[in-house]
């Protein structure tokens, strides 16, 4: 279907009120990405080449998120709720400039596939008008039923609406829909509100199509691809299958999660081939791992790259702007952020590496500290190739270690150390013969 074009209108409108949150429904975030976004991914991957997403009033949050992730989409506001054709309609614009097919989607169902949607779509291309997606879940109760006759879509049946011979039917409505795009805006306006509720249902473009002597058809997907997300509880479990999926995907690539159910990912996450990840870990946004990494327990790491052959951990954090080179080891309780640290350095225990560049093969000593932040302004550390920083040294940002430098240890480093050099910043060791002892009679008497 690639030459055949495709308009997708998204319905964002919904306030959620049962999020109890001052966010916006579709802007809470599932594995990393909002709900939005998952539904905005699955159209582009589907083939989307014009998008329009509908929103309420003085939405303009949502909004700008739809265009953040697709810049050229169209967005439309529906000022009053008068049901979901009524919604569609907002969109007239974008439909008005036509399309081989339209889709319509809902922003509160983030795990929906591309997949689905493209197999929704196909009758479109076999002379279909409407296709719609159904589902059977555990219990119907509350949703709309698909009514069919073999392959034939006759009508969607709103619950409140439907005779008990229809509620006795198990595929349920799942809300998403195919339009032929020719026909899509006449189907839309003729779509009235005698109903249950007064409002204007876009299930029922099946029936006038129809009415017109079109065919309608409908598709089915597993419960859990299409569950809308109308409350916490509902976001914890949408988080839940696709966190299930994602670990599905990694280890179906080649990766070893040595506890699978611990580990966390972001949607976007890439992991190369033999990868092992131990339990515990969360891989936040932007996150991509070469081949034959190791990431040891109870890591987290976001906007980090490490390359092939990197060792992190346990206890480390990278965080964003991180990029680790091939074969550099991460230790435990190390913190990194934009920080760029060449191959086969070292960095083991107990330091943070901040607005840095550190040199190959240079050996940072438990606890280094780059002092990168005066209160008001961040500042760099250079790290020359093959430097030796001694444990718990302070490298004081703006400052150059030269390459081959040592610095030793315990020093508070302001000025640059040249190449090949040796930093001393301590003060020299005093020792007092006897001292501890006459302290702790002079101590013990007063107290006496």
């Amino acid at each position: 279907m690639s030459d055949r074009s495709l308009l997708v209108v998204v319905l964002a409108a919904g306030e959620g009120t049962r999020m109890a949150s001052r966010l916006p429904k579709v802007l809470h975030k599932v594995a990393g990405r909002t709900m939005l976004h998952h539904v905005l991914e699955a159209a582009r991957a589907a083939g989307a080449t014009r998008t329009a997403v509908v929103v309420g009033p003085g939405r303009e949050d949502v909004a700008a998120e739809a265009q953040r992730i697709v810049p050229d989409a169209q967005v439309f506001v529906q000022a009053e709720r008068l049901g979901t054709a009524h919604a569609v309609l907002a969109a007239r614009a974008a439909l008005e400039q036509g399309a081989d097919d339209v889709l319509v989607l809902y922003a509160d169902t983030p795990l929906i596939r591309s997949e689905t949607l493209a197999r929704l779509r196909a009758p479109l291309a076999e002379g279909a008008a409407v296709a719609a997606l159904g589902f059977v879940p555990d219990d119907p109760t509350g949703y709309g039923r698909l009514v069919t006759v073999g392959d034939d879509l006759l009508a969607i049946r709103e619950e409140k609406d439907a005779t008990a011979t229809e509620k006795a039917i198990r595929l349920c409505n799942a809300g998403l829909m195919a339009l032929a795009g020719d026909k899509a805006l006449s189907l839309l306006e003729r779509i009235g509100n005698a109903n249950a509720k007064g409002e204007y249902y876009l299930t029922d473009a099946v029936e006038v199509a129809r009415a017109d002597g079109f065919s309608a058809v409908a598709a089915e997907a597993e419960a859990d691809e299409v569950a809308g997300v109308n409350s916490r509880i509902q976001l914890a479990e949408a988080e839940a299958i696709l966190q299930k999926r994602l670990r599905l995907g990694a280890m179906a690539g080649g990766a070893t999660l040595v506890a699978p159910e611990t580990v966390f990912f972001s949607a976007d996450t890439k992991l190369g081939r033999d990868v092992i990840v131990e339990p515990n870990v969360v891989f936040g946004p932007g996150v991509s791992v070469g081949d034959d990494v190791v990431i040891h327990a109870f890591c987290h790491l976001e906007g980090a790259t490490l390359e092939v052959g990197v060792s992190i951990g346990p206890y480390a954090r990278l965080r964003p702007g991180t990029r680790l080179e091939t074969g550099v080891r991460i230790g435990n309780f190390v913190e990194t952020k934009a920080a760029h640290i060449e191959q086969g350095a070292k960095v083991n225990h107990l330091s943070y590496v901040g607005d840095a560049h550190v040199g190959a093969n240079a050996n940072l000593g438990a606890g280094t500290i780059t002092c990168n932040y005066d209160g008001f302004s961040k500042y760099r550390t250079e790290i020359g190739a093959g430097a030796f920083i001694g444990v718990n040294s302070a490298l004081v940002a703006p400052v150059h270690v030269g390459d081959g430098a040592y610095v030793g240890t315990g020093a508070v480093i302001t000025a640059d150390v040249p190449k090949d050099a040796l930093a001393i910043a301590r003060s020299r060791q005093v020792v007092k013969e006897g001292w501890a002892s006459d302290f702790r009679a002079k101590r013990a008497k007063k107290k006496e």
